[in-house]
């Protein structure tokens, strides 16, 4: 235990709801564990906080002791940013409970619930708001950068759909930001990531969707890559919002629909959710099936909320994994030659390519509307990411995706991405490029609510008034 962790620790304890765990502590090695196995962070004191007041609490002991403060929700950051060493993690994951407002189509999230939490709490009336794809992520991370899934051409990003949030500052202050209360700090944590505080409680605006919904996969060898990429450049940009569609470069998993011999081949996938009618999402397999004839494919409607856990074996807690994303207009052939080159190089059955198509309802908010690290114009988010089993895999598949990235820039919409898919938390000139003209926006207002930069260890945004 260092001696910063151990002035003032009993007082902390006291004044804490929820329990403060050091190293050697029972419980400290699991709450300081992260899901990317490749980042091992040994922090000084671990608050597990119970409400904001304890979050308050533990943002000015940090700060009065210089502790560094890394905030964990569902940890699945995989620069882990999430961890700290010798320093305080805010840990939030007992502020987990989600409640929902049938009536008024609201559910209110702890800054600690996971995806699954909220998506189960939701389904109970048929409703859900726009999350990512693996059940097992925190709620907070992934709503703070903008939140994707596969209700993002039918509703928008998760912070399209953020009513208000319940946010501690590094004064220590437990304020509410909404579009008639702090109005500032509301446009910043959309889209902001971290920078600006904790959040203790989300509220999202619900709509229906599910119980059901149908799920289709095609799967194709790796040399029809460039077919299937230009048929994806065809069928997907007049999808109705219903159908989503997401292209992969994956591996054939080992499911019970997949031909035995066909397991861990790596090849290329379309995803095909649809929200509306089994006759409409049937036409568009077939458009799919009748252009390039997939290597296997599958058919079948499946429960809203077994599609959001559906990833969440591949993505499991215990890989080692890296990423860098980037975004896409269409798939020009510039684009198709890169992605075709670089795909086959990889060596994890794990690792993936995944373009998100972004348009419909996402395209409907006007720009300036969050401070969202991308342009609302169509296209596609493009996460290339390495999952692995060792860390020796990882070395290669990690050049590979640094490798696969850089030659994605040139044909893509330049460095900056969606600030998620930014792992290294080094990457000042990825961040910038990702805010583009709202990044001076962002850095006032850091600077009026976070002047030292507490909160940094995220994409992170350099404090600094206008006009500085």
């Amino acid at each position: 235990m260092s001696q910063l962790a151990e002035m003032g620790v009993d007082a902390l304890r006291s004044t804490l709801e929820g329990p403060v765990l050091l190293p050697g502590e029972e419980g400290y090695d699991e709450a300081r564990r992260l899901w990317n196995a490749a980042v091992d962070k040994h922090p000084a004191v671990i608050a597990r906080c119970r409400s904001a007041a304890d979050v308050s609490h533990a943002v000015l002991f940090a700060q009065n002791r210089g502790l560094e403060v890394a905030v964990r929700g569902g940890a699945h950051n995989p620069g882990g940013a999430s961890g700290v060493d010798d320093g305080l993690v805010i840990d939030l994951s007992l502020m987990n409970e989600v409640t929902v407002d049938p009536v008024a189509k609201l559910a209110r999230a702890g800054g600690g619930a996971l995806l699954g939490q909220l998506d189960a709490a939701t389904q109970e009336y048929g409703l859900a708001t726009p999350a990512g794809m693996v059940s097992h992520t925190g709620v907070g991370g992934l709503t703070l950068g903008g939140g994707m899934g596969w209700l993002t051409r039918k509703y928008g990003l998760s912070i399209d759909n953020l009513a208000g949030v319940e946010i501690v500052t590094a004064d220590g202050e437990i304020r509410r930001a909404s579009d008639d209360e702090n109005a500032d700090l509301f446009w910043a944590v959309r889209g902001g990531g971290g920078n600006f505080g904790v959040i203790t409680e989300f509220e999202f605006r619900l709509h229906e969707a599910g119980p059901m919904i149908q799920f289709g996969l095609a799967f194709w060898d790796l040399d029809r890559g460039a077919d299937v990429l230009r048929m994806a450049r065809t069928v997907i940009p007049k999808l109705p919002d219903e159908v989503n569609v997401v292209v992969g470069a994956i591996s054939a998993p080992p499911a019970p629909f997949v031909p035995e011999a066909l397991h861990f081949r790596p090849g290329y996938a379309l995803i095909v959710i649809g929200f509306g009618s089994a006759d409409e999402h049937a036409g568009v397999l077939d458009e799919i099936r009748s252009a390039v004839p997939p290597l296997f494919e599958f058919e079948s409607p499946m429960p809203y909320v077994a599609l959001q856990q559906m990833l969440d074996e591949a993505n499991g807690w215990g890989f080692h994994a890296y990423d860098k994303g980037c975004y896409l207009d269409d798939f020009t052939d510039e684009a198709i030659a890169v992605i075709t080159e670089q795909v086959p190089l990889k060596q994890s059955p794990g690792s993936v390519m995944l373009c998100y198509r972004l348009d419909g309802a996402y395209s409907r908010v006007p720009e300036d509307a969050t401070a969202f690290s991308g342009s609302r114009a169509p296209g596609y988010g493009v996460f290339i990411v390495a999952v692995c089993p060792t860390p020796e895999m990882l070395a290669h598949d990690r050049a590979w995706v640094r490798s696969f990235w850089d030659a994605m820039v040139p044909v893509g919409r330049g460095i900056g991405s969606y600030v998620n898919a930014i792992s290294d938390l080094d990457a000042e000139d990825r961040v910038r490029a990702s805010y583009g003209a709202k990044y001076d926006r962002l850095a006032d207002i850091k600077w009026r609510y976070d002047p030292d930069n507490v909160f940094h260890l995220n994409s992170n945004i350099t404090p600094a008034p206008v006009g500085s």
